[in-house]
């Protein structure tokens, strides 16, 4: 499995940029997919993710921001984030989750990733 991100760079406080992850070598469709991130000095924590079902989830910290989806014809998945802030300064991951996660009621939460890409960097200057 090949996960490819671009769409990282610089970006001044309040503006947007759109990430992208190409992945190869996996049946696109069939996986959940999503994007964690790390920033200098923390733990690396999942921002968003996407169902094979379409069903999304969202750190509190980016939600009403950020917007997962996924195009199972390109075999990409994208991250549009608006209204970027400093603290989303981070390297962001593409990931590709094999398991199915846990439905309760209206909400899904991501399994453990099983494979990453090599990552593309977000800078919010402020």
């Amino acid at each position: 499995v090949q996960l490819v991100e671009s769409g990282g760079g610089l970006v001044q406080t309040g503006g947007s940029l759109r990430l992208s992850c190409a992945a190869s070598g996996t049946i696109f469709g069939i996986n959940a997919m999503g994007w964690y991130r790390q920033a200098p000095g923390k733990e690396r924590e999942l921002v968003a993710a996407i169902s094979i079902t379409y069903k999304t989830y969202y750190a509190d910290s980016v939600k009403g921001r950020f917007t997962i989806s996924r195009d199972n014809t390109k075999n990409t998945l994208y991250l549009q984030m608006n209204s970027l802030k400093p603290e989303d300064t981070a390297m962001y991951y593409c990931v590709d989750f094999r398991g199915s996660g846990t439905y309760y009621s209206d909400t899904w939460s991501p399994p453990a990733p099983d494979y990453w890409g090599q990552g593309t960097q977000v800078t919010v200057s402020s």
